[in-house]
């Protein structure tokens, strides 16, 4: 794999968990929205990487990548106290499931996402090729505390006719507590905004987050007569598996 360095251009830190940054986008480095690249630091000659959704759109001059902290991760741990100007291994091969690509066309689009699986969603809800595909574009994200809401604003002042935005929070007092994958099996999601219960006729759907969330969507989904994208062709619902395997990142 061919890894360039690039320059720590911005840094954002949304609680202690979680932060987000940018860089400079190395020449030539071409990928689709809501696709992931690995990244990474050397430690004594030895590349730490890990697989990072890109946040930033396929039109922007930069990369911005979204990241939670972990204490002890042999990456995070010391990606957290990185400088502007510093630099980061950045992979020129992009790849990922979470494109517009890998979904039939559809009426209504369901952005579910836990964590920092927000990242691959906030590069979509940006590009307006998905307004084009979709009537309606919904994204529900759910976190632990109201400061793990990254993105919130940003998320809001696109919204309206064409994309609805659930925030929910499971352990604080909120508008909304419940977690996406109880919003979504028990029908409550559909009815809080006004829509009809998500249908694998007309309907798509991609998750990215924790595991457990990705396995109970993803059996709730398939008993319900939905069809995951995989190497057999293209379905009416997707998920990103890269981060089952590197829970850090």
């Amino acid at each position: 794999m061919a890894y360039t360095e690039q320059r720590i251009t911005s840094i954002q830190r949304w609680s202690e968990k979680n932060f987000s940054f940018t860089t400079t986008r190395p020449e030539k480095f071409q990928f689709d929205n809501g696709e992931f690249v690995t990244l990474g630091l050397r430690q004594e000659g030895k590349l730490i990487a890990r697989a990072y959704s890109i946040v930033s759109t396929n039109e922007d001059d930069h990369l911005e990548f979204f990241s939670i902290h972990v204490p002890d991760g042999p990456l995070t741990s010391r990606l957290v106290n990185i400088r502007e100007g510093e630099g980061v291994w950045i992979n020129s091969k992009p790849t990922g499931s979470l494109t517009l690509k890998y979904l039939q066309p559809g009426r209504n689009l369901y952005l579910l996402a836990t964590g920092t699986g927000l990242a691959p969603f906030i590069s979509l809800i940006r590009d307006p090729e998905v307004y084009r595909q979709y009537e309606k574009v919904i994204l529900v994200h759910t976190v632990r505390t109201k400061v793990e809401l990254a993105y919130k604003e940003q998320i809001r002042s696109l919204t309206g006719e064409h994309l609805v935005y659930v925030p929910t929070v499971t352990r604080e007092t909120f508008e909304n507590s419940a977690r996406v994958s109880d919003l979504f099996c028990s029908g409550e999601l559909f009815s809080n905004i006004g829509l009809p219960v998500a249908d694998p006729q007309y309907d798509r759907v991609m998750l990215c987050g924790n595991p457990h969330m990705l396995d109970e969507m993803t059996a709730y989904l398939e008993s319900g007569g939905w069809t995951m994208t995989n190497y057999k062709g293209v379905g009416n619902f997707t998920i990103e598996k890269a981060f089952v395997l590197a829970k850090e990142g």
